[in-house]
């Protein structure tokens, strides 16, 4: 049986779907008749696990990101409440307004005191708008990077998970400095002496995900994406056509594997077959093991040790080598 009922389906999973609600339609009938349809059953159990293992594991990056933007996929607070034993939730930037977009505060995961951060996207219409859709505004990167602040001051680690389209382009936004939040937060970030763990669980785009993800340990959700431009954005610049943004998927280099090769995050980890919507405990739990292993081995370093070890990290990311051209 699926952990989730899937309501929103792609198109390259309808086969799928399909099958199983062959299944469970065969499941009920047996039930309600007093059948046995045990073996027949089994067999499309069978039928339905090779085609998952066949069209999962055969995903290319068009695909992956359809997966990273599901709108059943879990977020921000769907792990708070499956990782978390307590949440006190921090609101306010202390300067202007509490931006739903972004939600953090102090929590804990087995006893492990944390600061936790992340995008909060809605679910339905007046929800997605009350959220903004996950596009945080100036005040919610501020209101991030005092709850950092606060992390600091009690020396407990942060725990950030990024899942945005970017950081909301409007005129508010660029009239309350945007651009200058998100560059203190990686100012802050880069030298904040207490472990930092970075999450990408869905969408992580541009600087609107780059404020909250700079950290001594980067992991991406095997689904997620990472790029400094959505693909519908590069094939309306490139080829004036955004349309073609499964070409330019292809070519950002923005699915996990990729950046994982890339060396611009630290580590995969592995979702569900099906995507990280299709059982949100076994999702969270990867998340959640992942994090308290991370800062067992962060926790042996020093503050100084580890904020150059970060610092060192991220320049690496800007070297290049020119071919010779003899």
């Amino acid at each position: 049986m699926r952990a989730n009922t899937v309501i929103h389906v792609l198109e390259f999973e309808k086969p799928i779907i399909e099958l199983e609600n062959k299944i469970d339609d065969m499941r009920e009938y047996a039930h309600s008749e007093n059948v046995d349809m045990s073996e027949e059953i089994v067999k499309l159990e069978k039928r339905c696990e090779k085609l998952k293992k066949d069209v999962y594991s055969n995903l290319t990056s068009w695909q992956r990101v359809q997966l990273a933007r599901h709108p059943e996929r879990p977020y921000t607070l769907d792990y708070i409440k499956r990782m978390c034993s307590s949440f006190i939730e921090v609101h306010g930037d202390r300067l202007y307004a509490d931006d739903k977009a972004i939600v953090g505060g102090l929590a804990t995961i087995e006893g492990k005191s944390i600061v936790l951060i992340g995008h909060q996207k809605g679910r339905g219409t007046k929800n997605n708008l009350y959220r903004n859709f996950g596009m945080p505004l100036p005040e919610g990167y501020r209101k991030a990077l005092r709850l950092m602040k606060l992390a600091e001051k009690f020396n407990i680690p942060v725990v950030t998970l990024i899942d945005t389209s970017g950081a909301f382009p409007g005129r508010g936004s660029e009239e309350r400095g945007v651009a200058e939040a998100i560059a203190r937060n990686l100012h802050e970030m880069a030298v904040l002496p207490v472990p930092i763990i970075c999450i990408i669980t869905g969408e992580g785009g541009s600087g609107g995900a780059l404020a909250v993800a700079l950290g001594d340990r980067v992991f991406m959700l095997e689904n997620a994406m990472y790029s400094v431009i959505s693909p519908e954005g590069c094939a309306s610049i490139l080829l004036r056509d955004a349309t073609k943004a499964h070409q330019m998927a292809e070519s950002l280099k923005i699915t996990a594997q990729n950046l994982l090769e890339l060396g611009v995050i630290d580590g995969i980890l592995k979702e569900p077959i099906g995507g990280a919507h299709r059982n949100y405990d076994e999702t969270a739990d990867t998340v959640k093991q992942t994090i308290l292993s991370e800062l067992k081995a962060l926790e042996e370093i020093s503050a100084e040790e580890l904020i150059v070890a970060r610092i060192e990290k991220y320049g690496k990311m800007g070297e290049w080598v020119e071919p010779s051209t003899q």
